[in-house]
């Protein structure tokens, strides 16, 4: 194992644990420095190709948007604009080694899933409606490339990029609904959980 990997996994539950019951200055710290040791896993990689660096781009804009989420100003738009990048170079990743396929029950569910969570949050997204649903639209994009990667080559790295694309949609879910519909107590340790674990499986399938 290396450091880098060990240390992601240290920072990333002293982030989880201060989320829950800690004190406010972990949370500052060690969210970044867990996505920088991301990063640094992401670099790391057995085999950098030229499509690999659309992982670690991804890595730097989901950075940059949970910087711009600690700023006291409220930078919403911003951040949601570079979690869609994020979102998007992954599954420009993702898309990659696709061939050409359609399977729509995939299409159907997640289709489905993004309605519903677009109805639910409508009333109560005021002027940022329109951000939610493309940010929600290019997360759902980036699930259904990891499907059709599965389905077409199955094997444990695209498994691991199946299960990090589902847990980043889980993660978005959530913070929207804490954020714009019902906050619940537990909320930034769970999200922190899915977010983490969900960059954390993408980052592992560079390392197969």
């Amino acid at each position: 194992m290396s450091w880098p990997f060990l240390a992601v996994i240290f920072s990333g539950w002293i982030y989880i644990d201060a989320s829950y019951r800690g004190p406010s200055w972990q949370r500052w710290v060690f969210k970044p420095v867990t996505m920088l040791l991301m990063l640094l896993w992401a670099w790391q990689a057995p085999e950098i190709t030229t499509f690999s660096y659309l992982i670690l781009f991804g890595l730097l804009a989901s950075l940059l948007a949970d910087i711009l989420q600690m700023i006291p100003q409220d930078r919403m738009f911003y951040a949601i604009g570079a979690l869609f990048i994020s979102r998007l170079l992954y599954t420009l990743y993702f898309i990659n080694p696709l061939t050409p396929s359609f399977y729509w029950l995939p299409i159907v569910i997640l289709l489905a899933v993004g309605g519903i969570i677009v109805l639910l949050l409508w009333n109560r997204l005021e002027d940022m409606r329109w951000p939610v649903v493309t940010y929600l639209f290019i997360t759902l994009l980036m699930v259904w490339t990891a499907v059709e990667g599965y389905i077409t080559q199955t094997n444990d790295m695209s498994f691991s990029q199946l299960i990090g694309s589902i847990l980043l949609l889980m993660a978005s879910t959530i913070w929207l609904f804490n954020r714009y519909r019902k906050p619940f107590q537990a909320a930034d340790a769970v999200i922190a959980v899915c977010y983490f674990l969900g960059h954390f499986m993408i980052v592992r399938a560079l390392h197969i």
